[in-house]
Parts: C-alpha cells; structure tokens; sequence
C-alpha cells in the first residue's frame, strides 16, 4: 500500500515550510507539493528542500490544488481564513481530506467548513499539540470538578505579528472549561476589560492576551477562588511541535469518512 499523498498550503510561510520539511522527512506520508498565492513568483515553480538522506529535492508550487498532476489524499493547512476558504472550493468537488491549522475564522467561515465536513474528512484544530490537546481535557475535567465556586481565567501570550486574538488555542481552552461547566463560551466569555467594569460576573470565562517578540505560544488556565488557585499551562518551545501535530493528523484523515474531525480524535484523547 502506498504511502499518503499531502499537499502543503502555504509552503511558503514559517509553518508550511516546517510542515513540509516534516512531510519530507516521513516514512509514512509522501510530499507532492506545496500551493501559494496565484501572485506569488513561486507558484508555477519549485522550491528545493532536503530528504531524510540529506539530498535535495526540488518540490512542485502551484496556486492551486487543481493543477496537481494526480490528485492528493491530503491538504495540511496553515494558512489564514481566505485562504481555507479557497482550499475547500478546490478540495470538497475532488474528495481530498484536509487538516486546517488556521486560526481567526468568522462564524460564516466556520459554518463554511462544518458544510464541507459533510462532504469530505477534515481535521480542525486551533493547536495540534500533544502537550495542549492534553491540556483542553485536564481544563475540561477541571473544570467540571471544580464548579462554579472557582473563576476561570485564560491567558495566552504570542509573537507580535500573530494577526488574531484571542488564539485558536485559547478557545480551546475556554470550550473545553465550558463543557466541563455544561455551559457555552459564547456565553460566558468575557473578551476585555477596561474601565469600570463592575465585579465579575457570575460564570464569567475571561481572556487576556500578551502579543510581543518571538513567543512561539503560552497559555494559562487559572482556576481560582477564595481559598486557593490552580494554575494549569503550556509553553510551546519550538513551532515544530505544531508541524508535527499536523503530520500526524495527515497520516490519519487520509482515507478517512466525512466528518469534522479533532486532535483529541486523532490522539485517541
């Protein structure tokens, strides 16, 4: 049986590169390629990488996943919502499996994507790590165990140029917390504080966010109330934790029924 065929969106960027490389370097999954901007001087191209043996590759770009020659068992994302968007037009039609690490989507755009879970697998996650996908179940049972008695608070802490707030992560987070309390974030969560607030509200989930340098990415649950305070976290050393997460996932949505998947699913978590 051959190895999964994976397409990297965005091969260009930080995280498709790293993705990519990971990819490459797998026994399990086979690189066909990488996608960019229609705009992008790449697309149409290749761009060289290194194998396992430490030889070069030259890897096909193209703008879109239509123009692959042979079509692939997977498309890993991390890209930015517009582009998801665009991905799922080019994959749902052609039955291709996707796992969308991008964050900051409208709730239009989420409803885009539970549309085409319908049609298509597709593995959504706002953080593929272990350590985190750990961390949304602890917060869950947390939560649940602790009752209303304790206030939940989140903060997550990021480099300056993440574009959206709070992180995909984040939300996690405060709807693993909301399970727990048989609630929904959307409403309990409290996004900002300024100015004459009054007390906390009963039940309240609130966010606070640090953006500055080169954070790769910090989050902090606190449970707290009058007598103690739990403090639950993660700190991400290295955005490879993230592509390998990723990987892992492509290996497993490939071949799989539609649906929309999690990385506790793919983690049997």
């Amino acid at each position: 049986m051959s190895s999964p065929n994976v397409i990297v969106a965005g091969i260009r960027g930080r995280m498709g590169r790293q993705i990519a490389q990971l990819v490459l370097h797998s026994q399990q999954l086979t690189l066909g390629g990488g996608t960019v901007r229609a705009d992008d001087d790449l697309a149409g191209s290749s761009i060289s990488m290194t194998d396992a043996d430490d030889r070069a590759q030259d890897v096909p770009v193209t703008a879109t996943v239509a123009e692959f020659n042979g079509l692939p068992d997977a498309v890993i994302d991390f890209t930015c919502p517009d582009y998801t968007i665009a991905l799922l037009d080019d994959c749902v039609p052609r039955k291709i499996a996707m796992v969308i690490g991008t964050t900051g989507f409208t709730p239009e755009q989420e409803d885009r994507i539970r549309q085409a879970a319908e049609k298509i697998a597709i593995v959504k996650a706002g953080n593929m790590s272990l350590g985190i996908n750990l961390l949304t179940l602890l917060v869950e049972q947390a939560a649940a165990a602790l009752g209303p008695g304790y206030d939940i608070e989140i903060h997550e802490a990021h480099h300056r140029h993440k574009k959206d707030a709070p992180s995909g992560t984040a939300l996690m987070l405060g709807e693993a917390a909301a399970r727990g309390r048989g609630v929904t974030l959307k409403d309990k969560a409290v996004y900002a504080r300024e100015g004459q607030t009054g007390e906390r509200p009963d039940g309240a989930i609130g966010f606070s966010v640090t953006r500055a340098g080169g954070i790769v990415g910090e989050h902090e649950v606190l449970l707290g109330s009058d007598e103690e305070v739990i403090s639950l976290s993660h700190k991400a050393l290295d955005r490879a934790v993230f592509a390998r997460g990723a990987v892992t996932a492509a290996g497993w949505i490939a071949g799989r029924e539609p649906g929309l998947y999690s990385m506790r699913d793919v983690l049997g978590l």
